[in-house]
């Protein structure tokens, strides 16, 4: 389990001018919610929110928040950002309880170099980053490992062929590919094109032979 800290002040305005006053102050509006509490209105520092986001997964990772003293663990729900400036306009941020287990997304990350690509030349396609799980917050785990050595051309990987740690359970499809070995580009293009080349080749036309030009034959 990744974990992280940082530090929160309480926040007493709300609103769209109160926000654009505290970001112009270096600050990022937030608010913290969870079982059995309030929603609360915090502000964080820009600087310090930045450089901490610039080195964990934001999705996954438990952060103690400092807040009047105290510190609650707390997992990051939901970031706002600018849609042109990339500038954080505001922070969700969910308190975890003990024993209560959370849905969390955990990156996926292929382990070595399937069969098919080593020895046929084949291409390896990951066509899932992210697992979504249910896990308490002591056993989030930082990635999941999946092993494709022995993918060869044609095969495929699914979420239910994943080897999960002890607490940890899939949320969603559990028949969703997670990765693919196809054959090698050359190879599909050369199929394409006797493909094409028998489609558009011109097929050989025989006619009947009319009765005039029978009895000329028969003369």
């Amino acid at each position: 389990m990744a974990s992280a800290n940082l530090s929160a002040s309480p926040r007493e305005n709300s609103g769209k001018g109160a926000s654009r006053s505290l970001r112009s102050s270096g600050r990022v509006p937030a608010t913290i919610y969870g079982h059995g509490r309030e929603a609360q209105s915090l502000s964080l520092d820009t600087r310090e929110l930045e450089k901490l986001l610039s080195h964990i997964s934001a999705e996954n990772t438990v952060i103690d928040l400092a807040l009047d003293g105290k510190s609650a663990r707390t997992i990051i729900r939901e970031i706002q950002r600018h849609p042109f400036k990339r500038q954080i306009l505001h922070v969700d941020f969910q308190e975890l309880v003990a024993g209560e287990k959370i849905i969390v997304r955990v990156p996926i990350i292929l382990m070595g170099v399937p069969d098919g690509v080593r020895m046929d030349g084949g291409m390896l396609d990951q066509t899932l980053r992210e697992l979504e799980v249910e896990v308490d917050p002591a056993d989030i785990p930082n990635h999941i490992e999946v092993d494709v050595t022995k993918m060869t051309i044609g095969s495929s990987l699914h979420v239910s062929d994943l080897v999960l740690p002890a607490g940890v359970e899939i949320v969603g499809d559990a028949e969703g590919s997670v990765a693919v070995v196809s054959a090698p580009r050359a190879a599909i293009e050369e199929t394409a094109a006797g493909a094409e080349e028998a489609t558009s080749a011109e097929p050989e036309v025989i006619r009947a032979k009319k009765p005039d030009d029978a009895e000329g034959d028969a003369k």
